[in-house]
């Protein structure tokens, strides 16, 4: 495992940040109203401008309470936003999200969400915003069809996969980052 790899888990296992944070914690500059990161110095230590880096991340579970944002989700729009404030070229990172188990739900459409639990998506919003930084989400096709999800419930945007683990393999095959 590189120090680039284990820098990255490092920083995205760390336990679910508390509701509320300092006021040094801010969202942006690449997704606006999720990510909330902290200012680094100039000289922490980094990804190195100019190389790309194409980093998975594997989303099985998301908050421990229903109805609520997914803190895996955010930690994607986290990673987004510290690396653009840190100078990182956001065509230099190739994202891509796999949910599966615990977060089959998460990626619903709106309507289909509101249909299936009475309530407004928690995570509709944050979605969007991924999906328009450039970020590519999958859903595995074998958790949609255990749990009855049909393909036009899914939300715009979100592609459907045979399965998470043939997205896993895949793309570690191809040289992907995992950040599990």
């Amino acid at each position: 495992m590189n120090r680039i790899t284990v820098f990255l888990i490092a920083v995205l296992t760390v336990p679910a940040i508390a509701q509320s944070l300092p006021e040094s914690f801010s969202t942006g500059p690449a997704i606006p109203d999720h990510g909330p990161v902290a200012p680094q110095p100039a000289d922490a230590f980094n990804l190195v401008p100019g190389e790309s880096y194409r980093v998975l991340f594997d989303v099985a579970s998301g908050s421990a309470e229903e109805h609520v944002l997914n803190r895996r989700l955010e930690s994607v729009a986290r990673f987004v936003n510290l690396h653009a404030r840190a100078g990182i070229d956001p065509d230099d990172l190739q994202i891509e999200v796999v949910t599966h188990g615990g977060t089959l739900f998460d990626v619903l459409s709106r309507e289909a969400y509101r249909e299936r639990f009475g309530v407004a998506h928690p995570n509709a919003d944050l979605l969007d915003a991924l999906m328009a930084a450039g970020v590519t989400i999958y859903l595995c096709g074998q958790s949609a069809s255990a749990r009855g999800v049909a393909p036009d419930e899914i939300a715009p945007g979100v592609k459907i996969a045979h399965s998470a683990m043939t997205v896993l393999v895949r793309r570690q095959a191809e040289g992907w980052a995992l950040l599990p």
